[in-house]
């Protein structure tokens, strides 16, 4: 049997782009790069449950630029239509050493995760996945950790080729989250938009140094690089903690008016936009 357990390490570089301009990035990407093969035409779904302490310890972590600094989360790829307790997911240890982004995960049945974040269950794993069960476990009971966001995107990925097959580069949209219904089987949950409908977030992911024609193409393009996290856009968003200097506003990224639609200027539908 393969083994459920995954792990890697890369540095990553975040980029805030309109849609619009994003599309033309991509574009441009795609004469040097592949679409990944789990990225359909559109892209794909991803939907996380992010675990802190009462006193969101991992929140002020991440505000505070520590070194090290971790999170626990429960992710689940594709649409949430047919989420039940067999669907797989990964239950994921993201952390940060310095400037090296590590990631190690195991893919679970969604029942089963639960059991192991939430009701601090022991759940059956094999001798090479004891290690990383273990520390989980030891996480959720030391830390009190607690279901407290849940964050959604839709992703577009594509993958280097050639000498540049340590490359990644993401596009995500329509940036979503919440802070109750943590279940991902909810029909109707209360999403939010947490960064402006009209803003992307561009990603780019490689193992050791990022290709100079990646950082050209930045640098003609006047991209910025930010400081941004999903989860931390949902905890300010819902008021859990105080904005930070970090946070972006609605205000700081005004839509193009020529492309605006009506939704998207009206406060209610920003509300229960991508409730669907």
């Amino acid at each position: 049997m393969a083994s459920r357990l995954h792990a890697f390490n890369r540095f990553e570089l975040k980029y805030l782009v309109p849609v619009e301009q994003a599309a033309e990035i991509r574009d441009e990407l795609a004469e040097r790069m592949d679409r990944d093969l789990n990225s359909p035409v559109g892209g794909y779904g991803v939907w996380s449950l992010y675990y802190d302490t009462p006193q969101l310890r991992f929140y002020w972590e991440k505000i505070e630029g520590l070194k090290f600094r971790r999170k626990l989360r429960i992710r689940h790829y594709g649409d949430l239509d047919a989420v039940t307790d067999e669907s797989p997911v990964c239950v994921e240890i993201k952390q940060r050493v310095n400037r090296v982004t590590q990631k190690r995960r195991i893919t679970l049945p969604y029942g089963v995760a639960r059991q192991l974040c939430d009701e601090r269950v022991m759940v059956e794993h094999s001798a090479k996945e004891s290690a990383f069960i273990q520390e989980v476990l030891e996480l959720v009971v030391r830390l009190n950790l607690q279901p407290t966001a849940v964050t959604g995107y839709q992703r577009e990925a594509l993958v280097g080729r050639n000498a540049d097959t340590g490359l990644r580069v993401t596009f995500d949209r329509r940036i979503r989250g919440r802070d109750r219904d943590f279940h991902f089987g909810i029909h109707t949950p209360e999403n939010r938009f947490t960064i402006p409908p009209h803003m992307s977030v561009m990603e780019v992911k490689v193992n050791e140094r990022t290709p100079h024609w990646i950082t050209d193409l930045a640098a003609r393009r006047n991209l910025n690089l930010v400081r941004i996290s999903k989860y931390v856009q949902s905890v300010e968003a819902f008021g859990l903690a105080p904005r930070s200097v970090f946070h972006i506003n609605e205000a700081d990224c005004p839509p193009p008016t020529p492309t605006s639609t009506p939704n998207e200027q009206q406060p209610h539908s920003l509300l229960k936009a991508g409730a669907q």
